[in-house]
């Protein structure tokens, strides 16, 4: 550990025993730092990635110098599929300790493998899309896009869950379910994930309320139907015998009966159901037409529909892939990272990184992809600003004063607490003519930079630029 003030080891003592300065708040601070270090550690040792995440961060909030504590924050958020974030963390650590550190391992890692880069490119494309389409209630779409995410990259817990999320809006539970505990392998403390799971195993619970059919009770006695009558005959009852002429003439009278009945009664009927039946197979079959009918214009309108968004998604692929697309935007982004890191040559990064901002929406970017974009920007700004006042002043100085307005300009744009750049860049205006851009610079000298020499200088040359 050492002394925040000059540098030198410190011992056991509550003070810098070199400068005399007073450490033991600054211990404590570094105690609470490493202490929640090893605590994400623990945690990433069991696959409680979430509250790695959560330790860690804490432990950077303590100490943003914790280089240990960044690393492995990247390794987590690689892990759960977060790469974009994960080479931020990286980048961060490498800006603050550029000498042996194993962060220069993991990106080296990243860049030497372009098939890797293209497919973390493609990941967050299409996981993007797959959200654009859920907000379009198109679900189908949204799962074949998560499908392909997870087939580029398996670890991207973000895609398990909205994949799940899907399988339970449509209610295939068991599908559900095999997607949270993929997400449990990879994260086992994930709250979104244990939020959903307990969801779906409770539709998957089943019914214990459901009674089996009670036996039916042992019949006593037997029953027959004759005609339209229900007889019942007890056990152990036997019918009286009768005479066999009187039978055969019964049956007779039986059988005319029953011709007669039938027909008078059951031909007419038979007629009837007949045509009946005849009818309702005409009846069927014009619905089945009508129904196939309707099923072809709708598959044709169908076929239409996928016909536009193949053409849509085939757009959408030349921009991903063309000259100004969102992969080679952000491989350019860490293309000029890495020569930053590699040659310190601000001109080139900041070339590097106008050509992004104009090519792409920066608020409609990733998070991580912001992040390593303004951290890059803040790295070279005050350096670069300082570059551009110097042209610019020696411009101003030679009587190039549209030069020296473009060139203090830039000045101020990469470090707005550039004061003396400001007040330059009004005295330029004001020499090339154009006295409301002069006093409207001046005014911001004195509202930024109050009670300041150049506060009381911007105000002198407004006074005298009025005629006051």
């Amino acid at each position: 550990m050492f002394c925040y003030n000059c540098g030198c080891h410190l011992s056991e003592h509550d003070f810098c025993t070199a400068c005399g300065a007073d450490v033991s708040l600054y211990k404590k601070i570094l105690s609470v730092s490493n202490l929640y270090y090893n605590e994400g550690l623990e945690k990433a040792n069991v696959r409680d990635l979430t509250g790695a995440v959560t330790s860690l961060r804490q432990s950077l909030k303590f100490n943003k110098n914790n280089i240990e504590a960044r690393n492995l924050l990247g390794l987590v958020y690689f892990e759960m599929g977060e790469v974009v974030a994960a080479l931020s963390e990286w980048v961060i650590s490498k800006n603050l300790r550029p000498e042996k550190n194993i962060a220069d391992d993991y990106i080296d890692r990243l860049q030497s493998n372009s098939t890797r880069l293209d497919s973390i490119n493609q990941t967050i494309k299409k996981y993007n899309q797959a959200l654009a389409y859920c907000m379009q209630d198109s679900k189908d779409l949204a799962v074949i896009q998560l499908k392909k995410v997870l087939s580029l990259n398996p670890r991207f817990i973000r895609a398990h869950q909205l994949l799940a999320l899907l399988y339970m809006d449509s209610e295939e539970w068991e599908r559900a379910e095999r997607e949270l505990h993929k997400c449990m392998d990879i994260d086992r403390n994930n709250t979104q994930t244990l939020r959903y799971l307990k969801e779906v195993e409770a539709m998957l619970v089943p019914d214990e309320n459901v009674r089996q059919p009670a036996k039916r009770k042992k019949e006593e006695a037997v029953r027959y139907q004759s005609d339209n009558e229900i007889i019942i005959q007890p056990f152990n009852v036997k019918e009286p015998k009768r005479g066999g002429a009187s039978t055969l003439v019964n049956i007779g009278i039986g059988l005319v009966i029953g011709l007669a009945v039938t027909y008078f009664l059951l031909v007419p009927a038979a007629e009837s159901n007949a045509k009946n039946e005849a009818q309702a197979a005409v009846t069927e079959i014009s619905n089945e037409l009508n129904a196939k009918t309707a099923r072809i214009q709708e598959l044709e309108a169908q076929v239409e529909h996928s016909g536009q968004e193949i053409e849509s998604l085939n757009q959408e692929l030349e921009d991903i892939v063309g000259a100004d697309g969102t992969l080679h935007t952000i491989d350019g982004l860490l293309t000029a990272a890495a020569s930053y890191l590699e040659t310190q040559d601000l001109e080139a990064t900041a070339a590097s990184l106008e050509t992004i901002a104009q090519s792409v929406d920066l608020n409609e970017t990733s998070e991580g992809f912001q992040s390593l974009y303004h951290m890059l920007l803040a790295s070279i700004g005050p350096d670069l600003s300082k570059s551009y006042y110097d042209q610019g002043y020696e411009a101003y100085r030679t009587g190039d004063y549209g030069t020296a307005i473009d060139l203090l300009s830039k000045a101020v744009n990469y470090d707005e607490t550039n004061a003396d750049a400001l007040l330059q860049l009004g005295q330029a205006y004001d020499k090339n003519g154009n006295a409301a851009e002069a006093a409207a610079t001046y005014d911001k000298v004195i509202g930024l930079f109050p009670d300041t020499p150049n506060a009381r200088r911007a105000q002198s040359l407004k006074n005298a630029l009025a005629g006051q």
